[in-house]
């Protein structure tokens, strides 16, 4: 199993040695990572999960992204900036991630509720060891924003716990115990629902920023299950989110779009270069962009408006659109772009010895979310509805698809991918990142299936991400001199990427010998852990 923390990756462990299978792994590992990366997932927020069933052969997803109070409407957002607004109540949606693995593992899972919530009790109750990467994202104003965060992760002169301190969450710790004892009906309708209502109340931008979610909202909040979409690339089966996330819907379309191309072998040997050739990045920007511009105006929640999935990856309109890319220069322009969207989400993926698997992408959308921690209870609330368009824009030439809608998920970019071949499981992987996942996975999907990579070298490379059709490509550093050199002779206008790019979590599974692996992204504390079952004798 791969997980961005490594005591998230041993719960998973511990999970499977005490006789769990992925889905209660998986659990275990969502539920530490809610402890120790407290700015990134957790119960405040939501997440999607792609499972693979090995005695069925069947992939299901569990979408428990946030919903939208019944309150919520298209113009909420209008009157503020996006920081004013993502740092108050009005951007919180109903949290769907305690749901979503409730789900999950009163489907499939072997062990309880209380079983899973066990690692992560132990670790808020008892504390740990601030990490580099948790110390770094404290630095965040947002950790500080209320009393609650200010008391929890601030020193006695009010400086940021630093890394190597010892950090304890007793009332995250409670909040866990609580939900072990009597199941998430507490968190969605019992005394932590009437907490999580007041907290999500509170603005410092006055009435407008008050949150709209009432305890009815949380009450009726239910999980979908849907079907994962399903695409093709070069012999390979690719298993994928569909909407309210617009990943999937990217990946298979880029991924389509490129076959007409002959990808180039990859560039230099150096395991930070980019995995592939100037001409074969200039084109897959390319196709990136063509997508981007389908997700600004289609992708939302299917619920709100109709996406026209079978147009949007048949090969006839996608061919179409990969005619409109010029090997010799980057196209003018493309149609519209995207809302900013925030990048501190987390993915692990993790595959128990019966060869079930799961690929799971949670968030609470900026880091620390919406800097609001539910009192007494020590867990963050999400700002997920500033991923809704902040600015309506349904009219005659437009569906608004991801407009502010009651009752209805934001598009997500979460991306969480399964590779089949020949029916058999090969990969499972995902990362966080707010829209630059789109590019990262497929960056990750190219490196294995077109270059064939090894695993840590996939994960290795510098990368780049297409953020909307018309804007700038963001590159990390560590890209070579030519390729940046020779992407700006064809047009591109490149600039650093902020922070490193995405943390893929990777396992994989040999389709000769069945050896199973795993490979970790260090731009995280990323960590790969090891389990083999005991053979019976």
């Amino acid at each position: 199993m791969s997980a961005s923390h490594p005591l998230a990756a041993q719960a998973g462990i511990d999970r499977l040695k005490a006789g769990g299978n992925a889905i209660d792994a998986a659990a275990a590992m969502q539920f530490v990572l809610n402890v120790v990366e407290p700015q990134s997932s957790g119960i405040g927020g939501g997440a999607f999960l792609l499972i693979h069933l090995a005695v069925t052969g069947e992939n299901v997803v569990i979408d428990a992204r946030e919903v939208a109070p019944a309150a919520a409407n298209a113009d909420q957002f209008a009157s503020h900036s996006y920081d004013e607004n993502s740092t108050n109540g009005i951007a919180v949606g109903v949290p769907g991630t305690l749901a979503g693995f409730s789900e999950a593992q009163q489907r499939w899972g072997k062990q309880t509720l209380a079983d899973v919530l066990a690692p992560a009790i132990r670790l808020a109750r008892n504390g740990f060891a601030i990490t580099p990467y948790l110390a770094n994202s404290l630095q965040n104003p947002r950790a500080a924003l209320q009393p609650e965060t200010k008391a929890l992760f601030r020193d006695g002169a009010g400086a940021p716990l630093a890394a190597g301190a010892w950090l304890k969450q007793p009332d995250l710790a409670h909040t866990f115990q609580l939900i072990a004892q009597q199941g998430p009906r507490v968190f969605y309708q019992g005394e932590m629902a009437r907490a999580l209502i007041a907290a999500q109340r509170r603005s410092n931008i006055g009435p407008a920023g008050v949150g709209r979610m009432t305890l009815s909202d949380l009450a009726n909040y239910q999980v979908a299950l849907r079907t994962p979409l399903v695409g093709q690339h070069r012999g390979y089966t690719i298993v994928t989110m569909p909407p309210p996330s617009s990943g999937g819907v990217a990946l298979l379309q880029t991924l389509n779009m490129l076959e007409r191309f002959s990808l180039g072998s990859p560039l230099g040997s150096d395991p930070k270069l980019m995995g592939s050739d100037p001409t074969s990045t200039h084109v897959t920007i390319e196709a990136l962009r063509l997508a981007m511009a389908d997700r600004a105006y289609w992708m939302g929640d299917p619920a709100a408006t109709p996406i026209p999935l079978k147009k949007l990856l048949a090969d006839e309109y996608l061919a179409q659109r990969s005619a409109l890319i010029n090997v010799q220069s980057r196209m003018s322009s493309v149609t519209t772009g995207v809302e900013k969207e925030g990048r501190h989400t987390t993915h692990f993926s993790v595959v128990d010895g019966e060869g079930n698997v799961v690929s799971c992408t949670s968030t609470v959308e900026d880091a620390w979310g919406s800097g609001i921690m539910v009192p007494g209870y020590g867990f963050m609330l999400n700002n997920e509805l500033t991923d809704f368009n902040l600015t309506p824009q349904q009219s005659a030439q437009n569906p608004g698809a991801n407009d502010v809608r009651p009752n209805m998920r934001p598009r997500s970019s979460m991306t969480p991918t399964l590779v089949l071949r020949d029916g058999q499981w090969l990969y499972a992987f995902g990362s966080p990142g707010g829209s630059t996942i789109i590019s990262t996975v497929l960056e990750t999907t190219q490196n294995l299936l077109d270059f064939n990579l090894t695993p840590e070298a996939v994960i290795a490379h510098a990368r780049f991400a297409v953020l909307d059709a018309n804007g700038k490509t963001e590159i990390e550093k560590g890209a070579s001199e030519l390729l940046v050199s020779r992407l700006k002779a064809l047009g591109h206008t490149l600039q650093d990427a902020p922070e490193p790019q995405g943390s893929v979590q990777l396992v994989g599974e040999n389709a000769i010998t069945h050896e199973r692996w795993g490979a970790a992204d260090s731009r995280r504390e990323g960590t790969v852990l090891r389990y083999s079952a005991p053979t019976i004798q």
